[in-house]
């Protein structure tokens, strides 16, 4: 029998396809990655079951399917959801109190023989609490992602203006990282998307061993996110975006992120402003989530359109900027290829990036880059030279970086198959799993002496696959 890995991903709205990446200030970049990593384990023969839990919520204003107790990802991978806390869905600092009722349900769950676990996967602080827990109880090791750290957070909401009082009743943030801190102490391996992370963020914390740290960068969907476009994807973004622009064919500034305010893209759209260069020659393009109406969207998500919609008006960037209302997660991939096809560059902008898995994306289908000089995008920068990193920060210093990605043609076409080849290389899902087992096998001695000599074989064999192991338990 192979391993059975728990991963504990108790916020955010997440289902087996089609996320509604975007739609709210918890289903982001985090949600995509956790699915993606649940299908790859389950597609290797060193895994038997991949158990993803999270929150069952029953409320009329999300999906039906978010109120089904199990839900099938593929042979080998489910969705578990268990009720803890009211019905209705909640944003992520609202869960605290009801967290320690899920590990009531959890420990009577997995603790029956027949639902054994081997390892744990917990990802942000909630999931870090309950995981803790469920650790000791059963006895079985526990890896925690954080994917964003509460002492980064909190110094970047002190930067931005807020008082402590304000930030502690918002975002709990003295709850979080204390259970950050557990989760540091307690866990076996602690997984990282950039050396950034645990060279200046996780090193801020007390019970941070970096022992235990490994850097694992994700991987990327290459059979959806490639360079080769069709004519028919091309006709359906061009559908999306021409009721705003006066010119559709103009390279465009590409921005795919949700509506928050650490995503920074106000600060984008006055940069673009403040350009003659651009307001002349491009087209900005904002695919900030699905929304109905403003009155519907929580307050941050609201102020980030307000203040965006204030800047159109003060610039008169009417015809010039695109922001449709609604869009599929599975035209996605099809908007970074438009974007490439008219010679556009991608566009993160955010205050603080742990790792900015769109740009990868965005890198595997052509188009270049404009990103925050700021964890993420410096790795993925040193390994693809696929464009510029910028302070985003500083208005005039991005304005002129902005400018500078359409100088030259030819650059444009190096950034553009660098990103292509450097993705296809260092960044697979293949890769990224591979990693991740051979970290699990460093720290459980019953399985190390069978991994190893299953990677020797791989190597010699040029085989991306383990030999498949015993499981560390018997059922």
């Amino acid at each position: 029998m192979g391993l059975r890995i728990l991963h504990l991903h108790l916020h955010g709205l997440i289902r087996s396809n089609n996320l509604e990446l975007g739609r709210d200030p918890d289903t982001g970049g985090q949600t995509q990655y956790v699915l993606e990593l649940v299908k790859s384990l389950a597609n290797t023969s060193e895994v038997e079951s991949v158990d993803l839990v999270t929150r069952l919520i029953k409320d009329k204003k999300v999906k039906n399917i978010y109120s089904e107790p199990d839900e099938f990802i593929e042979l080998g991978a489910r969705i578990r959801r268990f009720q803890f806390g009211p019905e209705k869905y909640l944003r992520k600092e609202l869960l605290w109190p009801y967290l320690d009722q899920l590990i009531e349900t959890l420990t009577d769950f997995y603790g029956r023989s027949e639902n054994r676990l081997d390892w744990i996967h917990a990802h942000y602080a909630d999931a870090g609490y309950v995981g803790v827990r469920l650790s000791k109880i059963l006895n079985v090791p526990l890896v925690f992602t954080s994917h964003s750290l509460g002492r980064e957070k909190k110094r970047k909401l002190l930067e931005s203006g807020l008082n402590i009082k304000q930030i502690e009743k918002t975002y709990f943030i003295s709850k979080r990282i204390q259970a950050e801190e557990e989760a540091l102490e307690e866990s076996a391996v602690v997984v990282a998307s950039t050396k950034q992370e645990i060279e200046h963020q996780y090193s801020d914390y007390y019970s941070f061993n970096s022992s235990k740290a490994t850097v694992i960068p994700p991987g990327v969907d290459h059979k959806k996110f490639h360079h080769i476009h069709s004519t028919t994807e091309t006709s359906d973004i061009d559908q999306l975006v021409q009721p705003f622009l006066i010119n559709s064919s103009k390279p465009p500034l590409l921005a795919i992120s949700r509506a928050v305010r650490r995503k920074n893209i106000p600060s984008l759209v006055e940069a673009y402003g403040k350009s003659e260069k651009l307001k002349k020659s491009t087209n900005l393009i904002l695919i900030l989530g699905c929304r109905e109406s403003l009155s519907k969207l929580d307050s941050q998500q609201r102020e980030v359109f307000q203040q965006i919609f204030e800047i159109v008006d003060k610039y008169n960037l009417y015809g010039k900027v695109a922001y449709p209302k609604k869009h599929e997660s599975s035209q996605v991939p099809s908007m970074y290829r438009w974007a490439a096809s008219r010679g556009g560059v991608f566009v993160n902008p955010a205050l603080t990036e742990p790792f900015g898995l769109t740009l990868l994306e965005a890198a595997a289908c052509g188009l270049p880059m404009v990103a925050t000089d700021d964890g993420g995008p410096r790795d993925i920068k040193s390994k693809c030279e696929n464009g510029i990193l910028t302070d985003v920060t500083d208005l005039n210093t991005l304005k002129n970086n902005l400018e500078n990605a359409f100088l030259s043609k030819n650059q444009w076409k190096l950034w553009s198959r660098n990103g292509i080849e450097a993705v296809t290389r260092h960044f697979t899902w293949g890769n990224h799993v591979r990693s991740y087992l051979l970290n699990l096998s460093k720290n459980n001695h019953q399985l190390s002496d069978v991994y190893s000599s299953g990677i020797k074989f791989s190597c010699l064999k040029g085989n991306s696959s383990l030999i498949k192991p015993h499981s560390s338990k018997t059922s």
